[in-house]
């Protein structure tokens, strides 16, 4: 450790020293320095910062040219010690290691940007305090300089740390960095050489990376007019994979806002995705596929959109990827049919009686080595009955043995699930309980709502419902029976002092029905 701070010490300027004379010395304390950091990476922070190390490193990026390249070494190693990292930002060694990105020297570049990258990774004050510099103009210059592959590589790689602030991502764009990302992808997207894929890639993060922010975002999209959304529809149709997924994974955050989507559908994006889609059907690739739905599904959001899009027959046209075999690809479909059918009679009317959905989607219900999608599945089979309200959509999935799918999603650990199959029970049995009516019993529907009406964690809202729907149920003689065998009237009547006053409300008249000699029930209809 004396040994360290003798180097230490001799890094100290003085000003009574010729430039040739003082830059030996330099260079010979910074080698030494060098080995000592690399050697151990613990070394003491209150040793460094009293030796004045950081503010000496600043002196000699700025002042001695011949010294920079050792000196930006010395700080890419100070750089990986986390304790460091703040010293480094109060001394400003980032804006002074900011103008050697634009050496020739490939040593001085790739140490000054490795510095600068791991100062800045992980560190919001070290981004905040990027932010305050002209750290995006100068990297956005010298992107645009970048004239072989490893300079391309080296300044990317500190611009993708950087996009990870929201105020750098705004300047980045504000110093247009998505024309210079933009010429890059259009130089190296047909290139057959093999570095041109990493490249591709690399550039195609970069520019999602920019629109995860929320004002980023929406410079870029320019109300449609912006660079990035203009070049979407060509990277949607280009043949290559990696600018097809760039395509749709824009389109997916421009949708992060209504006004945003309603102008992409405007604007025909939808079909340009669904072409994408169609490319991918029989084994495509799948992450395209996943980024291409997710877009459709954020499009779908609002009412206005899902009406332009049914009209234009999207509904039909995504059903093409039923036949996936791809979970990620059946999860996200799933989810995307489920968003056009909200709020949408016709629409849930139409794919409701639609069999080869139907069967698809009861395979899909038995897929339990694949929650994510079996949940999907129940949940759509339940959207539709509760949008479509059809008789001839509870006969459909009836036929497709749809209703125990059902009565098993009531049982499901999610409460928004229990809700959903509770409403489209409730709809089912209001609508045509004697064609139903059977498979309740044999799925053991009053059972499962017995439990979840003496379950004391299951929430107001699903008691409530539960109950309404043993109204609905108390129209078949055969059900009404069952329910008096397994004792449900002492169910109703503990209910009746509930803490929740719907509850005690729906449990009293429920029980009223029930004892009953009465056939009419009292529909229960949400």
């Amino acid at each position: 450790m004396d040994s360290l701070s003798q180097h230490l010490e001799g890094l100290k300027l003085f000003g009574n020293k010729d430039q040739v004379e003082v830059e030996e010395e330099i260079l010979k304390s910074l080698n030494m320095v060098l080995q000592a950091v690399t050697g151990d990476q613990q070394l003491s922070r209150n040793l460094l910062e009293t030796s004045g190390i950081f503010t000496t490193l600043g002196q000699i990026l700025t002042s001695h040219p011949r010294c920079a390249v050792p000196a930006a070494q010395v700080l890419a190693e100070l750089a990986k010690n986390e304790e460091l990292k703040q010293s480094c930002i109060d001394a400003g060694l980032v804006s002074a290691l900011l103008p050697h990105l634009e050496s020739s020297d490939q040593d001085l570049l790739l140490h000054a940007g490795r510095a600068i990258g791991r100062i800045c990774y992980g560190n919001k004050t070290a981004k905040e305090a990027l932010s305050k510099t002209n750290a995006a103009e100068e990297l956005v210059r010298q992107l645009r300089r970048a004239e072989n592959q490893e300079r391309l590589e080296i300044i990317t790689d500190i611009l993708q740390l950087l996009a990870e602030n929201d105020s750098l991502k705004v300047q980045l764009v504000e110093a247009d960095v998505q024309s210079a990302l933009v010429e890059i992808l259009q130089k190296v997207q047909d290139s057959p050489q093999v570095e041109a894929t990493g490249i591709l890639k690399t550039i195609s993060d970069l520019i999602i990376s920019l629109l995860l922010g929320d004002e980023s975002m929406q410079k870029l999209f320019a109300n449609g007019t912006g660079l990035i959304y203009q070049m979407v529809s060509s990277w949607l149709m280009s043949p290559n994979i990696q600018l097809q997924l760039t395509g749709a994974l824009a389109v997916a955050n421009f949708a992060r806002n209504d006004s945003n989507c309603v102008k992409m559908v405007q604007l025909g994006v939808v079909h340009q995705l669904l072409d994408v889609l169609e490319k991918h059907v029989d084994g495509g690739d799948v992450t395209v596929q996943h980024a291409a739905l997710s877009a459709l599904r954020n499009l779908a959001i609002p009412v206005i959109n899902k009406v332009q899009m049914l009209e234009e027959g999207v509904a039909k046209r995504i059903q093409m990827l039923l036949r996936s075999e791809m979970p990620p690809v059946q999860f996200k479909l799933l989810g995307t049919l489920r968003m056009l059918m909200d709020g949408q009679v016709e629409a849930a009317e139409t794919l409701g009686k639609d069999p080869a959905l139907l069967n698809r989607l009861v395979q899909w219900c038995e897929a339990k080595e694949h929650a994510g999608v079996q949940g999907e599945a129940n949940r759509l089979l339940a959207s539709l009955l509760r949008h479509s309200k059809s008789q001839e959509v509870v006969r459909a999935i009836q036929e497709a043995q749809g209703v125990k799918h059902l009565v098993s999603m009531t049982t499901s650990e999610h409460a928004i699930m229990q809700n959903e199959a509770l409403i489209a029970l409730a709809i089912a049995s209001a609508i045509n309980l004697e064609i139903i009516k059977d498979a309740f019993k044999e799925s053991k529907l009053i059972p499962n709502l017995q439990k979840l009406l003496e379950d004391e964690m299951a929430s107001p809202e699903v008691k409530y419902k539960s109950l309404g729907l043993l109204c609905s149920l108390l129209g078949s003689g055969d059900l009404r029976k069952q329910m008096e065998e397994a004792n449900v009237q002492d169910t109703l009547e503990n209910l009746c002092s509930d803490s929740n006053a719907s509850v005690v409300k729906q449990a009293l008249t429920t029980l009223q029905i029930l004892k009953s000699n009465a056939q009419d029930s009292g529909l229960f209809f949400p």
